[in-house]
């Protein structure tokens, strides 16, 4: 059984979609050949994150997310577990920077956690190039979810 479990550490804001975000993710997963065990996110402030990013990675910077990859690979498949801590002060900046909505930017960086436990790294220029690709893949995905929602609702009214 797969557990996605989504928390706040000091910061307001409300995630919508939360049924069809879980099942976003799954999908995204599965299509790695993985699968999701446990993953928590946790949603923070700019304080909290750049706390953890010096105890823990010894780094001295703001950043968006950090995540702690937990997972057990097997030969043929990966059981995806971890923690991703996200700013929502720095998602709602990039967000301003990179002519997006916040949303989208959350979402963004919700999935470029994901694909950190499924094995994507992003040190290189080239690295960086994959992920953009791969995130702009699962975020289309995304946007089939959220659609086909809206159909199978409007259908039952």
């Amino acid at each position: 059984m797969s557990t996605i479990r989504f928390s706040k550490s000091n910061v307001t804001f409300t995630l919508s979609g939360r049924f069809v975000l879980k099942e976003w993710l799954k999908q995204v997963a599965k299509g790695y050949n993985s699968s999701i065990q446990q993953i928590n996110y946790i949603f923070c402030t700019d304080d909290f994150l750049y706390q953890i990013n010096v105890r823990f990675l010894n780094h001295h910077t703001l950043t968006d997310i950090i995540t702690f990859d937990y997972s057990t690979s097997l030969k043929t498949s990966k059981k995806l577990s971890g923690e991703i801590y996200i700013s929502i002060d720095r998602v709602k900046e990039n967000a301003l920077q990179f002519k997006s909505t916040f949303q989208q930017e959350l979402y963004r960086v919700m999935i470029h956690g994901l694909l950190h436990l499924c094995g994507f790294k992003d040190h290189t220029a080239q690295q960086k190039k994959r992920m953009r690709i791969e995130e702009d893949k699962a975020l289309a995905l995304l946007s089939e979810l959220f659609m086909s929602l809206q159909k199978t609702s409007v259908q039952k009214k």
